[in-house]
């Protein structure tokens, strides 16, 4: 009995196992975020980690994460401007009206609040899952922000899922659960990936050779005429 309690395969130990490294790469997320510039690439590394905990792949924490951080850190940090540039934009174009709206209400201000608004909740859905996205599959800029676009439509579902429960856990941890202050983004991005998880699954092939690497959803250009070794979402 005591040498299933101790073993390190047992359910309790695995769990309080998962616990120290959602902890750990908390702090890792927040130290290589400091620079700000370098927050898309720590986020990657942040998903890259906890999807691979929910998947129960055995790992180094640090390892994987500078893993990620490394080999995804130029298309990360081009995506993160990229949606900052974008949002800041819509933002700004969603207040203009609004308070326009406000001195005189006209068909033409419904129009373009309706409209800015539209896209900047598909900024929110891109957002949500970009850097996952990244973080399991290889492919240009591009087709990384229209996989996150597909996958988050095509799986409404999951994605209604994922923005409840990451706002009931900021919501708790600003209210009932300051605790949950220690885990921050990592928890949201561990909870996340138990959707992703599933989500990712429908687009890789059922022999993946590699569970220790990334792998493309989509080829690039230049690579049309490589075997392909990923589902394409847009053809299912």
């Amino acid at each position: 009995m005591f040498g299933g309690l101790f073993n390190y395969d047992n359910p309790i130990w695995r769990g309080i196992g998962k616990f120290w490294d959602v902890l750990i790469v908390n702090i890792l997320w927040f130290i290589c975020s400091i620079p700000i510039f370098t927050i898309g690439a720590s986020t990657t590394a942040l998903y890259y980690v906890t999807l691979r905990l929910v998947r129960d792949e055995d790992g180094y924490t640090f390892r994987s994460f500078f893993h990620s951080f490394k080999e995804n850190f130029k298309q990360a940090t081009i995506i993160w401007f990229l949606m900052i540039l974008v949002g800041g934009v819509l933002c700004v174009d969603v207040w203009f009206v609004l308070m326009s709206g406000r001195i005189s209400r006209g068909p033409v201000q419904m129009l373009l609040s309706s409209i800015f608004l539209g896209l900047l909740i598909i900024w929110f859905l891109v957002f949500t899952y970009v850097f996952a996205v990244l973080a399991r599959f290889y492919g240009s800029v591009r087709r990384i922000l229209f996989n996150a676009l597909f996958m988050s439509m095509r799986h409404i579902l999951y994605t209604v899922g994922i923005i409840a429960i990451d706002a009931l856990i900021i919501f708790l941890t600003f209210t009932y659960l300051p605790f949950l202050s220690a885990f921050g983004v990592a928890l949201i991005a561990y909870v996340n990936s138990f959707f992703m998880n599933r989500i990712f699954k429908k687009y890789s092939p059922p022999e993946e050779r590699d569970i220790h690497e990334m792998r493309p959803v989509f080829a690039d250009e230049e690579e049309e005429e490589k075997p392909q070794t990923e589902h394409d979402p847009a053809e299912q």
